[in-house]
């Protein structure tokens, strides 16, 4: 190995990086599918297995209620009861039947929407949320940015044909989906076969099962939302987990959903594995004394591969210079001490935060882009580097 005591590059190299560090698609030959778009991702890495029309902008029904479900659990008022107002009844569509006035729980009111896609609920949901429909729709598009779907616009909490610039697109819909299921009471929610909720002044409860097939029909489904609408037609997310493989499919415009999702997923866990390329821990082939058997990784990197693809696996290191004398002081030691580039080809797919003997080492989103926000601030701080590679 060389090493040199260069200065890391200036922030415009990021810039540069964050061109190159989407997870790669895949060009080998996929399932054939009927839908209008489609796409197969692979949950830990966000890699693209499938595609096809993925980033069109389309119609898509009620799996718009995916961000509505995510933003009501996140707003820590799931235990508050809900009063039901009469525009909320009166939403036409698939409805729970709610009834003006009435209370019920935000938490039976997401179950409702999830697995009984209840229009009635959606209002519901959004008025108490956001305020108002308005300030709801607000939130949902502020969350499209954060999340980077780029060819959204939501005009709704629904996904009724009521907007016509009411749109998404399968990649932006697997995006959405990837960040919900980090969520554990979305993954709770998503994978209910069926739910009861309690009724205000009635003895018998609200049984709602989950109009998701797939939870039936494929033995690894893990949840995910159905829609329909005349102008959308079907539309289909759903989530599997086969050998800690997490898949997501997303179909719009799909004559048949059910068999193409199966494909899809039988196609993805026949051809891909999900690879140890980077451990949690002490780094090895680090031989500068000062750090040997000292580095160690902030968490493990696992990443789909293609027979034959782990030989393109390229991984460097980038280490801040040690002091003069190998050690540290006692409470100079920076944090991170340096990062991991993990390659696929000539695609980042990974940039892990490395420390020194453990010190910082904390739980990491594992976000592409948090990773690139905390490599930003380390380039304005650093000033000189050892490159091991």
């Amino acid at each position: 190995m060389r090493y040199s005591t260069k200065k890391w590059t200036m922030l415009i190299i990021v810039a540069a990086l964050l061109m190159t560090c989407m997870p790669p698609q895949v060009k080998a030959a996929g399932p054939g599918v009927s839908a209008r778009a489609a796409i197969l991702m692979e949950q830990e890495s966000g890699r693209i297995l499938y595609a096809r029309n993925e980033h069109r902008p389309m119609r898509i029904a009620s799996i718009t209620k995916i961000m509505t479900a995510i933003l009501a659990i996140e707003s820590g008022k799931l235990s508050d009861r809900v009063t039901i107002s009469d525009r909320a009844t009166r939403t036409e569509g698939s409805s729970l039947y709610l009834k003006p006035g009435e209370h019920i729980s935000l938490n039976d009111l997401v179950y409702g929407l999830m697995l009984r896609s209840g229009n009635d609920s959606a209002v519901a949901i959004a008025e108490y949320v956001g305020g108002s429909l308005d300030g709801f729709v607000y939130m949902m598009n502020q969350k499209t940015r954060e999340i980077g779907m780029k060819n959204t616009l939501f005009r709704n909490p629904h996904g009724l044909d009521d907007h016509d610039d009411h749109y998404s697109s399968a990649y932006d819909m697997a995006l959405l989906t990837r960040y919900a299921m980090e969520n554990e009471k979305f993954r709770e929610i998503s994978s209910s076969v069926m739910y009861r909720s309690p009724q205000e002044g009635e003895k018998w409860e609200r049984v709602w099962r989950n109009k998701n097939k797939m939870l039936k029909l494929y033995p690894y489904s893990t949840g995910g939302k159905t829609g329909y609408t005349k102008l959308a037609k079907r539309t289909l997310v759903s989530t599997a987990k086969k050998n800690d493989m997490g898949l997501i499919a997303v179909t719009l415009n799909d004559p048949n959903d059910w068999e193409d999702h199966v494909a899809m997923f039988n196609w993805g866990y026949r051809t891909f594995k999900l690879t140890s390329l980077v451990k949690k821990g002490v780094v090895d082939g680090i031989k500068l004394k000062a750090y040997e058997n000292k580095i160690e990784a902030a968490r493990d990197l696992n990443y789909p591969l293609m027979k034959g693809e782990k030989r393109e696996i390229q991984k460097s290191v980038n280490l801040y210079q040690p002091p003069k004398g190998g050690k540290w002081k006692k409470g100079e030691v920076p944090k991170p001490i340096g990062k991991m580039k993990v390659m696929l080809g000539d695609q980042i797919i990974g940039n892990l935060p490395l420390f020194y003997e453990g010190k910082g080492l904390v739980k990491e989103d594992r976000s592409i882009w948090n990773v690139f926000k905390q490599m930003v601030a380390s380039l304005f701080s650093i000033n000189g580097g050892t490159r091991h590679g």
